[in-house]
């Protein structure tokens, strides 16, 4: 066992006891109310933070409304929004082994890993989103303007932020979903009130600490922490937002986008997936069982476009779900901060009971466990497992499980795979491991989802948008689409 020292900076930050960030000022909640953090990996409570009230949330989204209406930065200019998001990311990556520490400790990954990937993922984000602060265009229009024939006119097309932006993101990757909302705000000059997960507000509360090392004027990134009931609930109805973003749950966002509507708040909804791993008879299939191992239990399987859903040509079925057991069955799991370790818990013992549901409920109806089954403590683990004996319309392949549980399902040809991959609510992503290339281009437009990976899969990158399909969410993360989604156009005409 090789356990990660913990810094003295994080050990301090949480000791401290974090506050929530409103304007210009660290503050408990109004009436003093807090709500316990747990380390996933123990079970152990390791601080508490505000719980905050409805009030809160107001004076949260009232300070980014001023800070947009009238503070300094709604005169910033692009080379200036560019330099600032430079600065948060040079802060960030100097502080990238605390913010994984953190991330560990709240959200019980793996802290090397978060550091490789979490934390450098958004940094790479913040940092590819500062060039768009300098790109962000309009165009020149020449009009006939038919009811006004002898005159002459100027014309043209404003891209404008769209204003106060109010971020609520999921607990499965804290940091970097707080980002993807984070950056193209500040790129294009919004304002942001960031309601982080409940379990899981530490390193927002940290990245808030460093938005204002960068410099950033007071107002500009709020953090509020509490519960979805009340403080994102909160932040959902307030009319002084212009604009929601949300990452989790299909049913939550449902109901946020319904709540947006009545205001008329522009909306972007990152929601639930049942990603199909599909594995052709050609492929390389020592790559491909591993890559539909790292698939699934990566993040102990609480990733949103997870390969869930395993489909192998049916010649190659035993031998491809035979390796992948192996694989899982190899598996040490453990506390993210030992370094041998290869999968953490899960988030919480709601979520380990939620998983645990799932595998009872396909024992219950004569599915076969090829692996794992089993969960233990304490903290809130839940052994790799894999599935098959299923059939299609199962729950256990129509709903988003969110943890480490494969079911692998056998087709007869290409037609029987898109069949099985299309029948899902979700649509956000999909990944063929094939070497023929012509029937990977035969299949890429036919699935019904955001992202197709091509022997590979949740291969991220900042330039390509992300999102969904169907149930899997409206609109995108990332790339020149989240530029779109944070601005509105105004034309303009101008009679000479």
């Amino acid at each position: 066992m090789a356990i990660a020292t913990l810094l003295p900076a994080t050990t301090a930050f949480i000791q401290r006891a974090p506050r929530m960030l409103i304007g210009a000022e660290w503050v408990e909640a109004a009436d003093g109310q807090t709500m316990p953090l747990h380390n996933p990996a123990t079970g152990e409570q390791l601080c508490v933070v505000p719980r905050a009230t409805v009030d809160d949330v107001d004076r949260a989204v009232l300070a980014a409304r001023q800070a947009f209406d009238d503070s300094p930065w709604s005169r910033t200019r692009p080379r200036e929004r560019q330099n600032l998001l430079w600065k948060l990311a040079d802060l960030m990556q100097r502080d990238a082994e605390l913010l994984a520490q953190l991330e560990c400790l709240n959200n019980g990954k793996s802290a090397a890993v978060a550091q490789a990937m979490d934390v450098q993922l958004a940094i790479d984000f913040l940092r590819y989103m500062a060039g768009w602060a300098t790109k962000i265009e309009g165009s020149s229009v020449e009009v006939s303007v038919p009811l006004m024939p002898d005159q002459q006119f100027h014309s043209f097309i404003r891209r404008e932020a769209v204003g106060v932006v109010g971020a609520i993101v999921a607990w499965n990757f804290p940091l970097l979903l707080a980002c993807w909302k984070l950056g193209p705000a500040l790129a294009t000059g919004c304002t942001v009130v960031l309601k982080p997960a409940d379990e899981t507000p530490l390193t927002a509360l940290k990245l808030a600490e460093l938005v204002q090392e960068a410099g950033y004027p007071d107002g500009v990134f709020n953090v509020v922490t509490g519960t979805g009931i009340t403080a994102g609930s909160a932040l959902t109805h307030n009319p002084r937002v212009d604009k929601l973003t949300f990452t989790g749950s299909t049913a939550v966002g449902k109901e946020i986008g319904k709540i947006a509507m009545d205001n008329m708040t522009r909306v972007t909804l990152e929601l639930g997936g049942k990603s199909p791993t599909i594995v052709m008879a050609d492929a390389d299939l020592g790559s491909a069982a591993a890559g539909a191992a790292s698939a699934i239990f990566f993040n102990q399987g609480q990733v949103c476009c997870a390969g869930s859903r395993l489909y192998v040509q049916r010649k190659h079925f035993d031998n491809v779900v035979a390796d992948i057991a192996g694989i899982a069955n190899a598996m040490k799991l453990g506390s993210g901060l030992d370094t041998s370790v290869d999968m953490g818990p899960l988030i919480s013992a709601r979520q380990q009971e939620r998983v645990w549901r799932y595998i009872e409920m396909g024992r219950d109806s004569g599915a076969t466990l090829a692996c794992g089954g089993e969960r233990f403590g304490p903290g809130y683990f839940v052994k790799p497992t894999v599935i098959v004996d299923v059939d299609q319309q199962h729950s256990l392949v129509q709903e988003e499980i969110f943890g480490p549980v494969l079911v692998a399902i056998p087709f007869d040809d290409e037609a029987d795979a898109l069949r099985l991959a299309n029948d899902s609510p979700y649509g956000l992503g999909a990944s063929i491991w094939s070497n023929d290339l012509a029937a990977v281009h035969r299949m890429i437009p036919r699935i019904r989802s955001g992202s197709v990976w091509v022997n590979c899969h949740s291969a991220l990158d900042p330039a390509l948008p992300f999102g969904g399909y169907k149930m899997s969410g409206v609109g995108r993360e990332m790339g020149y689409a989240a530029i779109e989604h944070y601005t509105e156009l105004k034309s303009v005409l101008i009679k000479l």
